[in-house]
């Protein structure tokens, strides 16, 4: 692909997410940005979550590690769709009935203030570096298709993606997400099905003949029993419901979608139907994975030594224009769906639980632009300093710790929903900030204390527990 082929494609695709920005923006105010109006129809917010569910990260990864751990997976996804259950039938009829803008704003209802404070405290920073983690690695795949060839640096190639956001996002905020998710799910979703197609040509498969050689391979091994280790089928199982509950459910940035619709009924309705979704996607992302291995084995190409690069590599290279640009179109697409709407979570978090804005106080429209352009600089420093860093050893444990901070926010709601106590609020946000240093200790050193046990998924679990044992110990009636 040329350069200037490059350019065309996604100058139009930006062109297409600010002229849907236009439209569903035209007199947009605090409501229209942190709620929708709550007017969002299930079946948008559904499908749009599933691209913004699955970020460039994913997108990437999940192809590339079957070549490692097969179908291991999988149990994670089975476990998060349990998770979505719960979600729909705990968590959304009271946070739907409590009219919530905020979902933290329940903490400080339920413990006070620094409860509140320390909530959304967790979300910004787990939303802030995740969200910029996962933009540094697809910033990085443009660099390399255009922004090298025309001479342009990294550091102004971020500017120019999150200012990209920024333009589309700052004004109708979550009612413009909802419809552009929708969008980029179409991207993602065309450029996984057109790759499977044409791979299943080259290999001369039939359908039930791709599903033979799927089923036959090494590769789409799916449970492993082992208690000791990390893919274990047990603790991918829980992990993935506790994760879901936690990002998801206890999560600003997905709640807030679904707060958008009418009532409870098409919320429920929206949750049900996307977990369903999500698992089907997820396979056929697993699926793509066994198909990409099968042809690089037949065609005897050398892969990249990195998982995450198989993928790309093989859709640049070997499966023709067509599916490099949908490639470009389709990463490009899950990094800006899960990208747009945490800048918008972080926005609303701020404005809602540290400056306390109102939905009908059109006064405080001009300090929201300037919440949401501040985390957008906010986050391009951030992605820059990942580069800075060039380190991926230090870049993923920066990742992996600040995954953590989702254990704090899991126990405070169950210990809220699950108990009657209140807790020694002075005391709250030590222990808190204590867990996930506990537990990232306890993950470094897990192999020599606990007789080779590693930890997976299942250290969430881990310091929600250490985390709601202190809230515990420093509980009053």
């Amino acid at each position: 692909m040329t350069t200037g082929f490059v350019l065309t494609i996604l100058l139009s695709y930006f062109g297409l997410l600010i002229l849907i920005s236009f439209f569903t923006s035209r007199k947009a105010d605090n409501a229209a940005f942190f709620t929708a109006n709550r007017t969002s129809p299930w079946y948008l917010v559904a499908f749009g979550m599933i691209g913004a569910q699955l970020s460039g990260v994913t997108f990437i990864s999940i192809p590339g590690e079957v070549g490692n751990s097969a179908w291991t997976y999988l149990p994670v996804v089975m476990g998060n769709c349990i998770g979505y259950v719960i979600i729909a039938l705990v968590l959304l009829p009271l946070f739907y009935k409590l009219n919530l803008i905020s979902i933290y704003s329940w903490l400080g209802t339920r413990f006070g203030e620094k409860a509140r404070l320390t909530g959304s405290f967790f979300f910004i920073i787990s939303q802030l570096i995740g969200a910029s983690f996962r933009l540094f690695l697809v910033v990085g795949v443009l660099q390399l298709a255009f922004f090298n060839a025309v001479g342009i640096p990294f550091g102004v190639t971020v500017f120019i993606t999150i200012g990209l956001v920024w333009v589309y996002t700052f004004r109708g905020g979550i009612k413009t997400i909802v419809w552009t998710d929708a969008l980029q799910t179409v991207f993602m979703l065309v450029s996984v099905v057109l790759t499977i197609i044409v791979i299943c040509h080259a290999l001369d498969f039939n359908f039930s003949g791709m599903i033979t050689s799927v089923r036959e391979s090494s590769l789409s091994r799916t449970f492993d029993f082992d208690w000791r280790s990390g893919h274990n089928a047990v603790k991918q199982f829980l992990a993935g419901i506790a994760i879901t509950v936690s990002l998801n459910g206890l999560d600003q940035n997905m709640m807030q979608k679904n707060l958008t619709c009418r009532t409870l009924k098409a919320c429920r309705t929206n949750m049900f139907s996307f977990s369903f979704f999500f698992l089907l996607t997820n396979v056929l992302f697993l699926l793509l994975g066994v198909l990409l291995y099968l042809y690089a084995e037949k065609y005897n190409i050398e892969l990249p030594c990195k998982s995450d690069d198989v993928f790309a590599f093989l859709s640049l290279n070997y499966f023709g224009l067509t599916v490099g640009v949908f490639f470009l179109l389709g990463i490009t697409a899950a990094a800006y769906s899960s990208v747009d709407s945490s800048l918008t979570a972080l926005t609303t978090s701020f404005s809602i639980d540290f400056l306390k804005m109102e939905l009908c106080d059109s006064a405080h429209k001009r300090k929201r632009i300037w919440v949401h352009l501040s985390f957008s600089v906010l986050m391009c420093l951030v992605i820059i300093l990942f580069r800075e860093l060039n380190d991926s050893s230090v870049i993923n444990a920066v990742f992996k710790a600040v995954g953590y901070t989702y254990g704090p926010i899991l126990a405070l709601f169950v210990f809220g929903l699950a108990t009657k106590y209140k807790v020694k609020e002075r005391y709250l946000p030590f222990v808190c900030l204590l867990a996930p240093l506990l537990s990232y200790i306890i993950n470094c050193y897990s192999e020599q204390w606990l007789w080779g046990y590693r930890f997976g998924f299942e250290i969430l679990l881990l310091n929600a527990f250490i985390c709601f044992t202190g809230l515990w110990l420093f509980r009053r009636k």
